[in-house]
């Protein structure tokens, strides 16, 4: 069974398990299948929007993409969710990103 196989598995025992999307969702990039990865971290995003590290990669991916503008919105809201959950070091990087990416438009 591969990786991919066993985390679309634990998604089907329970929908609802970040830790596992977020896997699948990064299986997805590795494999420059970015509009799957893309609808997984989408999916985290909508149903557990505290799930920090999702912002992240989800802004990376659409930037990959040449999305920039939902980049950008993505690297905003998880500032602001990281801010929430006091979790300082991801919201740094965060805007560490955002401000890399400002700066190339």
């Amino acid at each position: 069974m591969s990786r991919m196989d066993a985390l679309k598995g634990f998604l089907d025992e329970d929908p609802n398990d970040s830790f596992s999307r977020y896997a699948l969702a990064m299986e997805y990039i590795k494999l420059g299948q970015h509009d799957a990865g893309i609808a997984e971290f989408s999916t985290i995003v909508e149903k557990d929007p505290a799930y920090v590290a999702t912002y992240y990669q989800l802004a990376k991916a659409y930037e990959r993409e040449g999305r920039v503008p939902e980049a950008v919105e993505t690297y905003r809201k998880g500032i602001e969710v990281a801010t929430q959950a006091a979790d300082l070091h991801t919201r740094d990087e965060l805007r560490e990103a955002l401000t890399m990416l400002e700066g190339t438009l």
